[in-house]
């Protein structure tokens, strides 16, 4: 691979819903180029960038995959990336790296809630941006209906710059609307049908009267109705793209190699190349904001935007240059870490394909392995400027499931396995749950966390099981008493013999548990009572109802009797717990349960639909607002209600939904659900 200045490098991402066909898309580019010499195929399992046998088994993106390739002197960076909604952080990484983007759409299925998802990214992130309508030759295909659904939903800036010959199996090759020439298989010239150049002019016009706004010159030449040339034209239309005025839209089949090559033309023709697209980071001693220039002149400013954990070469950290070089074999700063980072052999990626390189210059992508403190969102510096770049923004998990080891040996390995796992995906959290006493895996959906436990398999050895977390319930009283216990025992010599009296007091909820004393004239001597509070404080750990730990109590030790021979510590300990137990029992225990915080994001019209679900919940709707047909919903439900609510939200509004949630408090349980709880916690 040569080395290629940032004008000379374009940086773009494929985004779109599953199965639209951006991993062909990427499969034709590379083949097209000459970057590998065989076509793969996704059902077959043998393309370039799906290389994980997860992705192999599931016919799917998991991981976004680097594709490098040279087109007319120009070094093109696809980055393919999964549509699957569970590994949107992949599809947040790639876009935080890449100067424009490129959706691809199923000329057959149209827009879908993924293609609506991404483009809210694209333009979160200003991305200068194609459509590709892709599968033009498969059945039920049809550009115009397309066409139609994207600019209903997406805008009406998004116009076509290309229009299909034929369609579905008639489909032989498309038309440039800039250049009026058609072209089919391998992008050879053919001729254009007479039937489709009334409908060209008509297209062509709208495209012509969108981006003449960009220049007063190509305004007034067309307002006076002079000819426009195709350079003046071409000039226009990558403007308005910069300026995101326009979003082209083109045509083509990437099985078929119709209209792939002159998406690549496209490609180095409109978009932006990492010179033409600023880009600011802090100075860490500053403070200050400061521009980047993209040039191998300045000193260094790279980004690592991913981190891969192998079981044999350690970690493989990706990364964008976006000033200076960066050397195999030399000393970087890491600004984030505020450390000096050795850096090794550099490599090119491509796929799985590692080829080794020198040096990585300004606007290019590249990877290292072996780095001892680099992460994800990581800045590559100098020392004497030490510039931070924006991380990437990472969504927050929201399925949780406890994650148990097969085996001992799996045991062992768990602890250091789960931490390298969430390195590798940000999207993913672990965390040890007190109450429950389980590890607890958070990730995207079920989809995500299962390909964890599959990756935990193959790439450690660590076997692991996934079940829902359970509920950390706790009790308490409702009413105050007064319980007294007489632990009393003879076995020849000294016996046992320790008295006590408590009073236990329900306490308002999110106080916690008290334990005091008040004894007078020495009932039990001082040097016992610590004994009591140890034996009272391990006893309020396993309930009386189910076994789960007492809160809201206060404990008050206020007479008992002792034995000047036969008392000792053990006595009185054993003497408080059971005591507390018999409290507990008399005291009319009820089951609390905690609940959570919900706010809930998504299109008005899915509104009803949600509140139903949520009061099917046990929810409570505390307040509803809307924000450009947005709905937000705010409730509090029950912790055992929402275990799976990131499931059941995608299902509710086809995809469209999200949600954030938070402990609030604990509240009782209805009776008829402590029963069937005490039940199976018993059972258990």
């Amino acid at each position: 691979m040569h080395h290629y200045g940032a004008e000379k490098i374009r940086n773009v991402v494929l985004i779109s819903h599953s199965g639209a066909g951006k991993t062909s898309l990427a499969e034709a580019v590379l083949f097209a180029s000459g970057a590998v010499n065989r076509l793969g195929s996704v059902a077959d399992g043998t393309t370039t960038s799906d290389y994980e046998p997860e992705e192999i088994k599931r016919r799917i993106s998991i991981n976004l995959s680097l594709l490098p390739c040279q087109w007319n002197d120009t070094k093109l960076n696809l980055i393919d990336t999964p549509g699957y909604p569970d590994f949107v952080g992949e599809v947040k990484a790639s876009l935080r790296v890449s100067e424009s983007g490129v959706i691809v759409v199923c000329a057959a299925s149209g827009v879908e809630v993924g293609t609506e998802q991404v483009w809210k990214y694209a333009n979160e992130t200003v991305l200068p941006c194609l459509i590709f309508v892709n599968k033009m030759d498969r059945d039920n295909a049809d550009f115009f209906r397309t066409l139609d659904e994207i600019q209903s939903k997406l805008g009406k800036k998004c116009l076509p710059i290309q229009l299909p010959i034929g369609s579905q199996k008639d489909f032989v090759g498309v038309m440039d609307l800039v250049t009026l020439k058609s072209y089919g298989i391998s992008s050879q010239e053919i001729e254009t049908p007479a039937a489709l150049l009334e409908l060209c002019k008509t297209h062509r016009e709208r495209l012509v009267e969108a981006v003449v706004e960009v220049d007063d010159e190509l305004i007034t030449k067309y307002l006076d109705g002079k000819d426009i040339s195709t350079e003046e034209l071409r000039r226009a239309i990558k403007q308005t793209i910069l300026l995101r005025k326009i979003v082209p839209v083109l045509a083509g089949s990437a099985l078929r190699n119709i209209g792939v090559t002159l998406f690549m033309n496209l490609i180095l023709d409109y978009l932006p190349t990492p010179q033409e697209k600023g880009v600011t980071a802090i100075n860490r001693t500053t403070g200050v904001k400061e521009e980047v220039e993209p040039t191998s002149t300045v000193p260094l400013t790279a980004l690592v935007f991913k981190t891969s954990a192998d079981p044999y070469i350690g970690k493989l950290n990706y990364f964008r240059v976006y000033s200076g070089v960066i050397s195999s074999n030399s000393q970087v700063w890491n600004a984030t870490k505020n450390s000096m980072e050795r850096i090794g052999q550099l490599f090119v990626i491509r796929g799985k394909n590692q080829e080794p390189v020198p040096q990585v210059n300004a606007g290019d992508i590249g990877a290292v392995a072996k780095l001892a403190l680099a992460t994800t969102g990581d800045t590559f510096t100098s020392r004497e400027r030490p510039l931070i770049l924006a991380s990437v923004e990472f969504p927050k998990p929201v399925l949780s499931m406890a994650v148990y080891p097969k085996s001992k040996a799996d045991l062992d390995k768990m602890s250091t396995v789960l931490p390298r796992l969430c390195e590798e995906d940000p999207t993913l959290q672990v965390r040890r749950e007190v109450d429950t006493n389980e590890i607890l895996l958070s990730g995207i959906g079920e989809t995500h966390l299962d390909v964890a436990a599959e990756k935990m398999l193959r790439k450690f050895g660590v076997e692991v099981k996934l079940e829902s977390p359970k509920v950390p319930y706790k009790e308490t009283i409702t009413v105050a008493v007064e319980s007294e216990y007489k632990h009393k025992k003879q076995t020849g010599g000294h016996g046992q013999y320790g008295h006590v009296f408590l009073e236990l007091e329900p306490l308002p909820r999110g106080t916690g548990f008290e334990f005091t004393e008040r004894i007078v004239g020495g009932a039990v001597p001082r040097n016992y009572v610590p004994a009591v509070e140890k034996g009272v404080n391990e006893a309020k750990h396993e309930g009386v109802l189910g076994g789960y730990p007492v809160v809201d109590v206060k404990v008050t030790l206020f007479d008992g009797s002792y034995h000047p021979v036969d008392s000792s510590d053990i006595s009185f300990k054993i003497a408080g717990a059971q005591a507390l137990k018999k409290g507990l029992s008399q005291g009319q225990p009820v089951l609390l349960e905690p609940i959570m915080n919900l706010t809930v994001t998504a299109p008005e019209n899915f509104t009803g639909d949600i509140i139903g679900d949520l009061n099917t919940k046990r929810g409570r709707v505390l307040g509803m607002r809307r924000e450009d047909s947005i709905s937000i919903i705010d409730a509090q439900v029950p912790l055992a209600e929402t275990l799976r609510y990131a499931v059941d939200l995608r299902s509710i509004t086809q995809g469209r939904g999200s949600y954030t949630a938070e402990f609030s408090h604990y509240e009782e349980v209805p009776p008829h659900i402590a029963q069937r709880i005490i039940a199976e916690a018993k059972k258990a």
